[in-house]
């Protein structure tokens, strides 16, 4: 007799593994970005990277603002992707709260003046916009993936 195929909302996009997978994608590319953030070539004006603050001259791939502090928060959040593929349940939190946080990063990135000591990370334009697409792009598959949802009983429909 063949094996007993699962539901259908324990296959395909609501399995907790597409869960698993996005998250250990999105924290393996901010483990790579951390890492490259501290590459000279791949980012420029190196030699004017500071821990913190607006006057981190730096520039990831030429664009995107970056600073000593900066690549540790990506290779943190990278390190916590990574993490969720040995504890699954936490694929997609990881994934929405990431994407809430991304957005929340890209208000704070709006309504900052880019000189001043609010400026911690060093942001910049490139890297504000980035932040919006990274925080629906977290968002969206994290509350697409891995909720399996099953119909109910015709009992559990009926009250019964």
């Amino acid at each position: 007799m063949p094996a007993e195929r699962p539901p259908a909302a324990r296959r395909g996009l609501a399995s907790p593994a597409a869960a698993t997978a996005g998250a250990v994608l999105t924290g393996a590319v901010f483990t790579l970005v951390g890492l490259l953030g501290f590459i000279p070539g791949i980012t420029t004006r190196y030699g004017g990277m500071e821990f913190a603050g607006p006057h981190s001259s730096a520039l990831l791939f030429g664009l995107f603002g970056v600073s000593v502090l900066h690549n540790p928060v990506h290779l943190a959040f990278g390190a916590a992707g990574l993490s969720v593929a040995r504890a699954p349940r936490f694929a997609k939190p990881y994934l929405v709260v990431g994407g809430v946080l991304y957005v929340l990063l890209w208000v704070y990135g709006l309504g900052i003046h880019r000189s001043t000591a609010w400026n911690v990370l060093g942001l910049n334009g490139p890297d504000n916009w980035l932040h919006l697409g990274l925080g629906f792009g977290m968002l969206t598959p994290g509350s697409l993936l891995g909720t399996p949802r099953r119909p109910p009983d015709s009992d559990e429909a009926y009250g019964r």
